[in-house]
């Protein structure tokens, strides 16, 4: 997800700055972020991602106050994983 989100960035940068690019390199850029944000709309719906980076040892939930998350959606992370882990061990 990470990966995800500097690719975002770059694709935004780099469709902002059109005038530097070939209209063709322009439309490849669209199509691109049009299809990563398609994938990465379905993170949001998605139990698992939330686990995995809320116990993934580089991020926790730094890396959703850095994305500025929403501070109910932080605790809901926060108490996913909570819960899991009291129904599962």
């Amino acid at each position: 997800i990470p990966a995800m989100d500097y690719i975002n960035k770059v694709f935004m940068t780099g469709m902002l700055d059109e005038e530097w690019f070939d209209p063709s390199i322009c439309a490849a850029i669209r199509l691109a972020k049009k299809t990563l944000n398609k994938y990465y709309s379905l993170t949001d719906t998605s139990d698992l991602y939330r686990i995995a980076m809320v116990l993934h040892p580089c991020h926790k939930l730094e890396y959703f106050r850095h994305a500025k998350w929403e501070a109910d959606w932080i605790k809901t992370a926060s108490d996913l994983v909570r819960n899991t882990y009291k129904t599962s061990y």
